[in-house]
Formats: C-alpha cells, sequence, structure tokens
C-alpha cells in the first residue's frame, strides 16, 4: 500500500502544463466541506487511480491543539483527499456537479506520527475498487519525505437528486 503513494510529484508523469493546470483549481470548487471544515489545501496530482493533495498546517485548523494536526484531522484529510478525486471526475470529466459523500469505513488505521503546525503534509489515496457508488482506496499521509498514517477507507457516495 506504502509503496504505490510514495512515489513524488515527479514519479505521476504529468507534464508541467497539466500541474499547472492542477494547482490553478480552487480546492473549494471540488468539496462539498466549506470552512472551516477543509482538510486539504490544493490538488498536486490525478491520474486514472491516484489522487494527491499538499496541506499546510495552520494554526486555527480545527484539529489543532497545542500545535498539533491530530490523528482525527489525518483521517478527515485522507477523506476530503477521496472527495477531491470524486470532485475533479464530476466537474472535469462528467461535467456533474459536486456529490456528498461520507466515509463507509475505515481499515487497518495506522497513526504513526502528528504534523506540527506549519508542516506540509502529502497525502496520497490510490483507488483499489470504485463500484455503485462506492469507492474503496488507500491512503498515506506523509511529512518530510516520512510516513504519518496509512489506512485503507470506503467512502459511499450520494447519487445527486
Amino acid at each position: 500500500m506504502i509503496d504505490n503513494c510514495r512515489r513524488s510529484k515527479a514519479n505521476f508523469q504529468f507534464s508541467t502544463f497539466n500541474f499547472q493546470l492542477l494547482s490553478n483549481i480552487d480546492i473549494h470548487e471540488l468539496l462539498p466541506q466549506q470552512e472551516p471544515f477543509v482538510m486539504v489545501g490544493k490538488l498536486v496530482a490525478f491520474d486514472e487511480k491516484r489522487t494527491v493533495t499538499e496541506t499546510v498546517i495552520k494554526e486555527d485548523n480545527i484539529f489543532v491543539c497545542d500545535g498539533v494536526f491530530s490523528a482525527s484531522g489525518l483521517v478527515e484529510n485522507i477523506a476530503q483527499t477521496c472527495a477531491a478525486r470524486i470532485g475533479y471526475v464530476n466537474k472535469y470529466i462528467l461535467k456533474k456537479g459536486i456529490q456528498l459523500g461520507f466515509i463507509g469505513a475505515i481499515r487497518n488505521l495506522e497513526i504513526i506520527g502528528c504534523p506540527k503546525v506549519g508542516d506540509v503534509i502529502t497525502t496520497c489515496v490510490t483507488v483499489i475498487d470504485d463500484v455503485l457508488g462506492m469507492t474503496l482506496a488507500n491512503g498515506v499521509v506523509t511529512c518530510n519525505g516520512e510516513t504519518l498514517a496509512t489506512t485503507e477507507i470506503k467512502i459511499a457516495v450520494k447519487e445527486a437528486e
């Protein structure tokens, strides 16, 4: 699980043009969450199976206590990276609106460490399966090359009414 997500941006084989397009996207356009509950900063990579976000941990984040971003915040960051993926697919590929998603399951969660205010975390989500409105993915959060959290996450997406 970790090996698929440890690759740097350079290993995703995106052209500079694609990276620039992704970095210009306002993450708020992809997520159903709104401030102060947005836990991802920007979309930095996207392909058929992988989505990568980067986030600067800020002092005013609701998951920061005593200068440390909590384990709950790391889980929400992984879930919102999944949501950014779904939002990107809906907006730019399927030309649909944002859909609400819900965490259906968390398995094999391992929290190795938590980032501090000012740290930049990189979150990689690799899709294992995507069927009938359910996405099963592996998530890995790193900071300065060190793995902070890994998990398998299932996201259920509510169909538009």
